[in-house]
């Protein structure tokens, strides 16, 4: 049966890619290491690792079982805080991972209210630019709790927290067609430079797509990684930009509306596995307080 400690011996090889470092930074001797990884190799039934004369390289199987090699440790260090924190002996931390944009937008209010519920526990938030990125954290093991698009085939457990709505960013001084009504058609604005997102930010394909369904692919006259620099190089007249209407500030220069077909996203938390009763009270304090 594999055990957590073949586990982690197995992770700390591959992360030293040494199994004389390995066994330096687990304080046990060489032979004891290569003893529990022919154990886990046995229980397996077939080699994890290839040794190489100055080097090892996972196998093909070693591949397939990292990652959930890793999850199983970050599971097992999370049970080990939830138990110290039920019996008082440690404030504890939770980790949430989300994308650049949800950060910036949806997740202040309900950190404000969490934070004054309970000040003994620290959130440690991990940033990803791409939902996809956020989910491959998930299923590594890398936080507590995700936060992001709506995933699919997700097979955890999943708590819809509403819709996110986008809006168009132009200048204070500029013109449109829809002014009157404070929506604008995206087609009209076919012919403009954007301000768009960098290769590889989830919210560019959301751009592209938005635009896509007007009818256009749209020219980018500068891209940004940043969600906040978007509506800012918007109104200082750039092009426009489509932005989370919750990351635009209360006092903001340009002019928003909104688009005449919504764009919309719909968000989500979700687990690997039933949450434990912290993370049960997160989830709920975003389903609450989030901003969307």
């Amino acid at each position: 049966m594999t055990s957590l400690r073949q586990l982690e011996y197995l992770v700390t090889v591959v992360d030293t890619g040494s199994f004389t470092r390995a066994a330096e930074q687990l304080h046990v001797t060489q032979p004891a290491l290569s003893h529990q990884v022919r154990a886990l190799e046995q229980s397996l039934g077939g080699p994890v690792l290839e040794r190489l004369p100055r080097a090892v390289r996972l196998t093909p199987m070693g591949r397939a079982m990292l990652p959930h090699a890793r999850a199983a440790l970050a599971d097992a260090e999370r049970a080990r805080c939830a138990a110290r924190l039920a019996s008082g002996t440690t404030a504890g931390e939770l980790q949430v991972a989300t994308v650049y944009s949800m950060s910036l937008g949806v997740l202040p209010p309900a950190l404000r209210v969490w934070r004054r519920a309970r000040p003994d526990v620290d959130v440690r938030l991990i940033e990803f630019r791409h939902a996809d990125e956020l989910r491959e954290a998930m299923t590594a093991g890398e936080a507590d709790v995700a936060l992001g698009p709506l995933p699919s085939s997700w097979p955890g457990p999943v708590r819809e927290l509403g819709v996110e709505e986008f809006v168009v960013v132009l200048p204070a001084d500029g013109a449109s067609e829809d002014d009157a009504s404070g929506a604008v058609d995206l087609a009209t604005l076919a012919g403009c430079a954007w301000v768009h997102y960098a290769p590889g930010n989830g919210l560019a394909e959301l751009v592209d797509a938005a635009c896509a369904a007007a009818g256009f692919r749209p020219r980018a006259a500068v891209r940004t990684e940043q969600t906040a620099a978007a509506p800012i190089l918007a109104a200082a007249g750039l092009g426009p930009a489509l932005v989370p209407a919750n990351v635009l500030p209360a006092r903001f220069d340009g002019r928003v509306l909104r688009p005449s077909v919504p764009v919309r996203r719909p968000l989500a938390a979700y687990t690997r596995a039933a949450p434990d009763p912290l993370t049960t009270a997160f989830i709920e304090t975003l389903a609450e307080h989030a901003a969307v």
